[in-house]
């Protein structure tokens, strides 16, 4: 059952109560402070930060994905984390190399004793990693692509149904995600060789929430904040380094309308307000992710920003 947390103390005072979990995990819409708390919990327990940030993998991607590297030091002290800058930008990197990257850093961490803070916003690599979902690194087959898609979701189900139970709606419950999940079936099929190591991995989880009007002003605030900082010239250099311009554009948010205004397809003005309409919208997709989540059987304990500033 999940709790309502009124302060840090309550979060720590979880944490202790919930000492026969795994992991303890900080999620939250876009704009929260997710890393703050992360690295303050991570000082606090002995910790290390697994980031669950799906664009944060890439290289010289920083002020784009809100690295901001600095809040990973407190009092002075430099809180380690893993899963950044672990990928060239503008190549294909997906939930499947990321749960098995995140595999090896928890070992490792585990290895030298410390305590383990997952934290990030990309729902689907948190859920896929806590899940224990089953995820090949599979290379769409494009007739086998074909032949799915041209069955119906019944057909496709059953299918599914034949190569293993199905213990819950997760994979049946949209369609694309239906034919990835009878993809990866045929996958384990034809490479018996594959060694499917996934577990599910308890984890007390910590949601950060807030009033959606302070939240939308702390996104307007921070993209101004970027744009100032720096953000149209990262792109920019991405660009002349080599990176793949349709790549950037399927990022999407920052580096998207920056690409786009950098091809001349909007104006800076245009710019600034699609994206900041954009960044809203997603943000509003992160909650629904995570309600999801907890329909799904995820407990999420949520905490109100106001109480932490």
């Amino acid at each position: 059952m999940s709790e309502q947390l009124k302060s840090y103390d309550d979060i720590c005072q979880l944490i202790r109560s919930k000492r026969d979990e795994e992991i303890v995990t900080v999620l939250g819409p876009t704009a929260t402070g997710k890393t703050r708390l992360a690295v303050r919990i991570a000082r606090d327990f002995g910790g290390e930060i697994i980031s669950a940030d799906s664009r944060q993998v890439y290289r010289g991607m920083d002020i784009g994905t809100g690295k901001d590297l600095e809040d990973y030091v407190i009092d002075g002290q430099v809180i380690p984390y893993h899963l950044i800058d672990i990928a060239e930008p503008g190549v294909e990197y997906n939930v499947a190399q990321y749960q098995q990257a995140a595999y090896v850093a928890m070992d490792a961490i585990r290895g030298r004793g410390r305590e383990i803070v997952l934290c990030g916003g990309s729902g689907m690599y948190i859920e896929a990693l806590l899940g224990g979902y089953r995820l090949a690194p599979v290379t769409r087959d494009p007739q086998l692509y074909v032949e799915l898609s041209a069955k119906s979701d019944e057909e496709l189900t059953e299918i599914l149904q034949s190569f293993r139970a199905l213990h819950n709606h997760t994979d049946t419950c949209e369609r694309p995600r239906l034919i990835k999940a009878v993809e990866i079936e045929y996958y384990y099929q034809q490479h018996p060789e594959w060694k499917d190591d996934t577990r599910k991995i308890p984890s007390v989880i910590i949601g950060l929430c807030g009033d959606r009007d302070l939240i939308r002003s702390r996104i307007t605030r921070r993209l101004k904040e970027r744009l100032d900082n720096g953000m149209i010239e990262e792109v920019e250099a991405l660009i002349k380094q080599g990176a793949n311009v349709n790549q950037l554009l399927r990022y999407g948010l920052e580096y998207k309308f920056v690409t786009m205004y950098l091809l001349n397809q909007i104006s800076k003005e245009e710019m600034f307000a699609k994206l900041n309409t954009a960044i809203h919208q997603f943000s509003k997709r992160q909650m629904t992710w995570f309600r999801k989540m907890e329909r799904s059987g995820f407990v999420i304990n949520w905490v109100d920003i106001a109480v932490l500033v």
